[in-house]
């Protein structure tokens, strides 16, 4: 009989999560808030790490937080959001949202791009930093809509281009999609682009929709990447955590995927919030000893971690 049989656990939910939540606010600095998840961390370059964090309002609107922390779990938010463009465009472009953030280190320089909806449906926005992420400054819009999802590679492609991870909507299929990715000379001007994971190939777990959620690491067996995948079925949606390797040298190349998630919604912190049966995956940090920080978002309600193993998720890759 053809079946997976799945021998490990290859993400274990850190138990102190929820690290971040409305409460941390509240205990902090004396701030009611609604929720705070989907958050994207880094690990700088001197050691530290730096969370930036969706938060939403009682009235659900979206404000951009930051936290630091010695060890990566243990969090102090800082004083006061982001400062975010006030012109008109940004105001019609973020009507309704700003949200999953997410950021690469490359050039010498952080990079963080922003999904964002409103009057123009989803664009999103690219920041960035050179004082280890303490501010953010606006560059540009780098995509007609409606496309989100969007990672940068740390390392430029063979001929010197950028390259990115996206989900461009399809409105046959919800508005969700597949994972493409393209190329770019200046990190603005995007093209040449092709499809590198189709919800079909991903049968049950994921054929409502995918999505890019976090910067791909290079391996030696790969370009690893951690997606969200999406089920629909007869009473909520469910996302769940994937993985798969890309190919070195052509990353739009699937050479692995694991056709089982690595985490899903189990906890009651994941099954219940704001949006039920959710692990929304934004960020993921390798440190030297190969261990994994895969930071995502329970429930669109609070902000958590799971712990593992690369040697683990390259198993499950190539194997499950």
């Amino acid at each position: 009989m053809n079946y997976a049989k799945i021998d490990r656990a290859v993400l274990t939910r850190h138990p102190s999560n929820p690290v971040l939540s409305a409460e941390h606010f509240q205990q902090q600095l004396g701030i009611k808030m609604r929720a705070v998840y989907n958050s994207a961390a880094i690990k700088l370059q001197n050691g530290k790490y730096v969370m930036l964090c969706r938060t939403n309002q009682l009235n659900h609107l979206t404000l951009l937080w930051g936290a630091d922390s010695d060890d990566g779990v243990n969090w102090q938010l800082r004083p006061e959001p982001f400062a975010m463009p006030e012109d008109d465009l940004w105001k019609r472009v973020t009507r309704s949202v700003y949200y999953d953030p997410r950021i690469t280190y490359i050039d010498g320089q952080y990079v963080v791009l922003i999904a964002c909806e409103g009057d123009q449906n989803c664009r999103v926005a690219m920041f960035r930093s050179t004082d280890d992420l303490q501010s953010l400054q606006f560059i540009n819009y780098i995509n007609a809509p409606d496309n989100r999802n969007m990672v940068i590679f740390p390392e430029k492609s063979a001929d010197g281009r950028y390259l990115r991870l996206e989900r461009p909507s399809i409105p046959a299929q919800g508005g969700k999609g597949s994972i493409w990715l393209s190329h770019s000379p200046d990190l603005i001007h995007w093209g040449d682009s092709y499809e590198v994971l189709k919800t079909s190939q991903l049968w049950n777990f994921a054929i409502s929709g995918l999505g890019p959620s976090t910067v791909p690491y290079k391996t030696s067996e790969g370009w690893l990447i951690i997606f969200h995948a999406i089920m629909n079925n007869c009473t909520t949606r469910e996302y769940s955590v994937g993985a798969a390797l890309l190919d070195l040298e052509k990353p739009w190349i699937v050479r692995h995927v694991a056709k089982h998630p690595i985490l899903f919604p189990e906890a009651p912190y994941e099954m219940q919030g704001l949006v039920e049966h959710v692990c929304f995956p934004c960020a993921k940090i390798v440190e030297p000893n190969g261990e994994v920080k895969i930071y995502y978002g329970g429930a669109d309600t609070v902000q958590c971690v799971a712990m593992g193993k690369l040697d683990d998720i390259i198993h499950a890759c190539k194997h499950w």
